[in-house]
């Protein structure tokens, strides 16, 4: 199979890459990316060499770039967009373009080259705030960010796409994702480096807002089931089944670590910030797939990585604008 994956110089789907060809020897890849502030071909470094594997720089919302890509592929996994939601607060231009524009470029010349599927990544964020229970394939969308509002509009778009062209398409929502070579400006990474630094933790709010936390490794096992499995026109959600509130998240990391309380810095809330957001993965488990590390377990081997390999962080810190309030 010749895969496309675009923004693969990204966090999950550099790490999606990686699990690809180390369980699919006969796969080729495709990584199409624009190497914005959080692609980094360093996320790839011990796969470059790889025969089966190709680089391409290039910008999913252009239609002559993206159709140079596509015409030699099977398959598209698309992760390329723009995710912090801080960042969609202070400006949304960048993520409308990105998201839904991208989106329907990418669409289209899939269509036009008669790609066998596409598999689109989304966030459980589309579903906003969920105040008991869990949220479901076929809930309402409700997001409540400019962040989840444009992977919302991209969501429906490739139903349209499904609906209208009976095109292939199937959407992944995964939640909360962390591991290895994750930029430091989300929460997981930014807590981790920063108490490895001696740095506060700064803690949104009275910090109990809840999040369900999936290691990067399970979800890319999720996204290779839905890949083989799926069924094109559907949703699958990828959820770790780990409920967790912020507090907990920064008491952990700090208790591994070793360090005080003291550490943690309650800071002025992001404007809509969701209280809480939980996924049922019924569906996706219904295909086979269930989450194969703990939590506990994962977070220990995030915090060991990020502790040996800080020629990988400390520049991007050193870079990184981090939006505060």
């Amino acid at each position: 199979m010749r895969l496309l994956v675009t923004g693969g110089a990204g966090f999950i789907g550099s790490n999606f890459i990686r699990y690809i060809l180390n369980n699919y020897s006969d796969y080729k890849i495709i990584n199409f990316d624009k190497l914005t502030y959080s692609g980094n071909l360093n996320n790839l470094k011990d796969v470059q060499e790889s025969g089966n594997y190709r680089f391409i720089k290039g910008d999913i919302c252009s239609t002559k770039q993206v159709e140079a890509a596509v015409k030699d592929c099977d398959c598209i996994v698309n992760f390329a967009a723009q995710t912090h939601v801080d960042r969609s607060i202070k400006s949304s231009e960048e993520f409308v373009k990105t998201n839904i524009e991208g989106v329907r470029v990418l669409l289209d010349a899939a269509r036009k080259y008669k790609v066998d599927r596409f598999l689109h990544i989304s966030t459980d964020e589309v579903y906003g705030d969920i105040e008991r229970g869990l949220s479901r394939e076929d809930d309402r969308l409700l997001p409540n960010s400019p962040y989840a509002a444009s992977k919302a509009a991209a969501d429906l778009l490739c139903r349209s796409y499904f609906q209208t062209h009976k095109f292939p398409v199937i959407i992944t929502r995964s939640s909360n994702n962390f591991g290895p070579y994750q930029y430091p400006e989300k929460v997981m990474p930014l807590f981790i480096t920063n108490a490895i630094e001696d740095r506060q933790l700064p803690l949104y709010g009275d910090g109990k807002n809840v999040r369900d936390w999936v290691y990067v490794l399970d979800n890319c096992y999720g996204i290779d089931v839905v890949l083989h499995k799926g069924k094109p026109g559907q949703i699958y959600n990828i959820g770790g089944g780990n409920l967790l509130k912020n507090m907990k998240i920064a008491k952990d990391i700090i208790k591994c670590l070793d360090k005080s309380d003291e550490t943690i810095k309650f800071v002025k809330d992001r404007p809509g910030h969701d209280r809480r957001y939980a996924l049922s993965s019924d569906k996706l488990q219904g295909l086979g797939w269930k989450p194969e590390h703990s939590f506990d377990k994962a977070l220990k081997m995030t915090i060991e990585w990020y502790l040996s390999n800080q020629w990988w962080w400390k520049p991007l810190k050193r870079k990184a604008k981090i939006i505060k309030w």
